[in-house]
């Protein structure tokens, strides 16, 4: 009974106190800069047991300095290019302290981008490079009461391309795709398996959760004032949910997937107690597609399997979302 006492009266105190600074300016007619700091300062105590009636103690200060600086040149009035630096850092939060991760995050991100705003065309393509220290990634585990479980990775980095569009065929008719092309990486990962000591080196290794491929699009057509119809597709290439890339696995890959949605917007405008009413209807997954987006990879030491030796046994779950469903909605503006 003391140890569920301890366990219900566990405190905890956060403090956060963020300072940050931002200037624009003009260096000439088209080169355009800005720098942008931020100084942040958390600090995080508690002391008790967790609900496995484990200890857990931590009073942790983190002080960080998060810069951000970049350039927008404009090479005529419907072409831009920008680039820029930053900084960022993140603190563990609870459920990785009690995991027993102390090391913040820490990212340095360069990005490298066009813009294009046309008449009925507007279109932004951007290259990014996210070169990480002690990223917080998801091992695929869950603690006892289905939170994901964090670790952090030491070397890591993630390299893509990113465009998006909104491009106006008539008055009536656009369309929005967008894009991203990734590559997404630990580097020289390590893991320790089979009862060994030594850990053994699986070289650079996918990030969990992490798909090298996502496009979407939407179609939208309003054939009258009050009439909107749109048509939205996403496609979501294989991920992993382990960051082994099934060295050590075959049940850590959630398959790729492609899902289409249709929304439907009708505005009923009245001079009565309402402005107007919005009427939606939302059908999901149209094509009754069925697929899993998401799920969960554990490993454990088998102590049973081969007598006098530990031999690591992995296990995967997961969610299977729903197929074809609806959603029916009114909103009253006064």
């Amino acid at each position: 009974m003391e140890g569920v006492l301890n366990h219900y009266h566990l405190n905890a105190k956060k403090t956060d106190l963020s300072v940050f600074a931002k200037a624009t300016f003009d260096i000439t007619d088209k080169l355009i800069g800005y720098v942008d700091v931020q100084g942040r300062f958390v600090g995080y105590q508690t002391k008790g047991i967790t609900s496995d009636i484990a200890a857990i103690d931590v009073d942790a200060n983190f002080s960080f300095f998060n810069p951000k600086f970049g350039f927008t040149y404009k090479i005529n009035p419907n072409n831009s290019l920008y680039t820029s630096f930053a900084v960022a850092n993140r603190e563990p939060n609870r459920n990785d302290f009690e995991a027993g991760v102390t090391t913040p995050e820490t990212l340095n991100d360069y990005e490298l981008g066009w813009r294009f705003r046309g008449d009925n065309v507007k279109l932004t393509v951007n290259s990014y490079f996210m070169d990480y220290k002690n990223q917080l990634v998801l091992t695929g585990a869950l603690n006892d009461v289905g939170a994901p479980i964090r670790a952090t990775s030491g070397s890591s980095y993630r390299l893509g391309l990113e465009m998006d569009a909104d491009i106006r065929i008539s008055d009536k008719l656009s369309i929005r795709p967008n894009a991203t092309f990734s590559s997404n990486k630990n580097r020289d990962f390590f893991i320790t398996k089979d009862g060994n000591t030594t850990p053994q080196s699986l070289g650079n290794t996918n990030l969990s959760f992490s798909p090298d491929v996502i496009v979407g699009n939407s179609f939208t057509y309003a054939p009258t004032e009050n009439l909107q119809l749109s048509f939205l597709s996403k496609y979501v290439s294989d991920q992993f949910m382990s960051n082994f890339s099934s060295e050590v696995s075959t049940n850590d890959v959630l398959e790729d997937y492609f899902t289409s949605d249709l929304n439907v917007v009708y505005t009923l405008k009245t001079n009565k107690i309402f402005k107007s009413v919005v009427f939606t209807a939302l059908v999901t997954n149209i094509f009754d597609t069925e697929y899993v987006d998401r799920g969960y990879y554990y490993t454990f030491d088998d102590d049973y399997s081969n007598p006098g030796t530990v031999t690591t046994v992995d296990g995967a779950g997961y969610y299977p979302q729903a197929t074809r469903n609806f959603l029916i909605g009114a909103t009253f503006r006064f």
